[in-house]
């Protein structure tokens, strides 16, 4: 029997404007399961039961007072969650860290109001690790965030919460966000659908800044349709942003209707990152998704190295920095997770030159790999190197092997953070014991809509919908 959470986003958007289900029904529908399941997952670390339900009530009504319910925006009554790195007003913010457990949120984030403007329905916070640092969620501030299909393993991070909300069925679609991966790592360990937009699409502002271009907003989903839908509504540039994404043709949305036609699509299973091994199952998954494009009608030859080892302490350097931008005052040195420690001190011990020349090694790399990667429709890579991570498998060791282990897990992702480009996550293969395994599609500056194409064809050819892990049903 179909549940409330079977119906897609796109479906529940449309239901709500053709008064076939209400937004109350909707927002009721999901706090019950976050009410009775969340514990199971960690997916919140803050429920807005009283709020959503307001603002589902306000929804409904206008879906009665409209004239015509099709005016309506594309989210109404739809509920969707905020990563707790992202701010909204007068809800509690955390960014994952026992620092900031009394802070309330002051103003919303850009892609806050645009999700409010397009109708949505605030369900919550979900959980993240402490300022987004980690590529797990686990921290002080809430129990770890656990993929449903084991929940001995961590739902990956940094939007971990989000992810697990969606795959068990306690939010139809979420936000997140991915400044190394953070999007793409929990869609694959999920068994979702993740985008990772072109630097510049959607706006960090007001309060975050996009001073170095690695993290962007993006949408986590069920289907390659409610992504497209999501990125639409979250897409924007705002005043004061550093970064602008090329024009897109039309909507989001619409590319998931369109065929992509015959693509050159270049692959790499070579992890930039030394010591890092991919596991057979991420190999299994690489290969089937390569003789599935080809099937297909795509080109599929193997990509020269372009982007190499060589980046990686330039990257970790970036990364240091950026974990000193959150301010910690002194008498609170003491609340930070031992990870983020380490990570600000190598961050405050590089100097302004250093830092220069790690852009400046970057952007040189960059220069000379574009020419390459941009004769290419897609890149396919493995999403990750592993499967998904047992709960504490990062967290419980001294910070300079969890860093290690998680480079050697996520190899793949960062470099599009370093380059801007558009990557997704496609949930097209689960090893024999159940897993999720995902497959990456990188594509050029602005070729999100190709993406888009490309994964709506690759989701008809394998349906992934179908699956669904034991929580699903509870």
């Amino acid at each position: 029997m179909t549940q409330t959470h079977d119906l897609s986003a796109t479906r529940m958007a449309a239901a709500v404007r053709t008064r076939e289900v209400s937004p109350v029904e909707l927002t009721d529908h999901y706090l019950t399961r976050i009410e009775r399941l969340n514990e199971q997952v960690g997916a919140y670390v803050t429920v807005t039961a009283e709020r959503a339900r307001d603002e589902a009530r306000l929804a409904e009504k206008a879906v009665l007072d409209a004239a015509d319910p099709a005016d309506l925006p594309p989210l109404h009554g739809v509920p969707v969650p905020i990563k707790d790195l992202n701010m909204v007003n007068g809800v509690r913010m955390t960014f994952g860290s026992g620092v900031y457990s009394d802070l309330t949120g002051f103003a919303d984030d850009n892609v806050v109001s645009l999700l409010r403007q397009a109708g949505s329905v605030l369900l919550g916070k979900t959980t993240t690790p402490e300022f987004g640092l980690p590529c797990y969620t686990e921290g002080a501030v809430a129990p770890p965030a656990r993929t449903p299909w084991d929940p001995s393993r961590s739902a990956g991070g940094s939007s971990g919460g989000a992810a697990a909300a969606v795959a068990s069925g306690l939010a139809p679609i979420a936000q997140g966000s991915d400044g190394g991966g953070s999007i793409r790592i929990p869609s694959s360990v999920c068994g979702l659908f993740g985008i990772k937009p072109t630097r510049g699409r959607i706006s960090q502002g007001p309060v975050i800044p996009d001073l170095f271009g690695l993290s962007t907003n993006g949408p986590i989903a069920r289907t390659v349709r409610d992504a497209a839908l999501l990125l639409d509504v979250m897409s924007g540039h705002m005043p004061g942003d550093l970064y602008a994404a090329p024009p897109v043709e039309g909507t989001f949305a619409s590319y998931a209707e369109r065929p992509p036609g015959g693509l050159r699509i270049a692959r790499s299973m070579e992890p930039a990152v030394p010591g890092a091994e991919v596991h057979p199952d991420c190999v299994a998954a690489y290969d089937a998704a390569s003789g599935l494009l080809e099937e297909l009608g795509h080109e599929v030859v193997d990509l020269p190295r372009v982007l190499g080892p060589e980046l990686v302490p330039h990257f970790e350097m970036l990364w240091g920095v950026m974990a000193t931008i959150t301010p910690v005052a002194d008498e609170s040195e003491h609340l930070l997770q031992p990870l983020t420690r380490w990570l600000r001190a190598r961050g405050e011990a590089t100097t302004a030159p250093q830092l220069f020349q790690a852009h400046a090694a970057l952007q040189g790399a960059l220069r000379a790999a574009f020419p390459v990667m941009d004769e290419f429709d897609a890149i396919l890579h493995p999403t990750l190197a592993q499967p998904p991570a047992p709960i504490g498998y990062f967290h419980d060791q001294e910070p300079a092997e969890n860093f290690a282990r998680q480079e050697r897990f996520t190899p793949f992702t960062a470099p599009y953070n370093i380059s801007g480009q558009p990557a997704v996550s496609v949930p097209l293969h689960w090893s024999d014991g159940g897993l999720p395994i995902g497959i990456m599609l990188a594509g050029r500056l602005g070729g999100e809509g190709t993406l888009i194409s490309l994964s709506a064809q690759l989701e008809e050819a394998r349906p992934w919908i179908g699956r669904k892990p034991a929580i699903w049903t509870a």
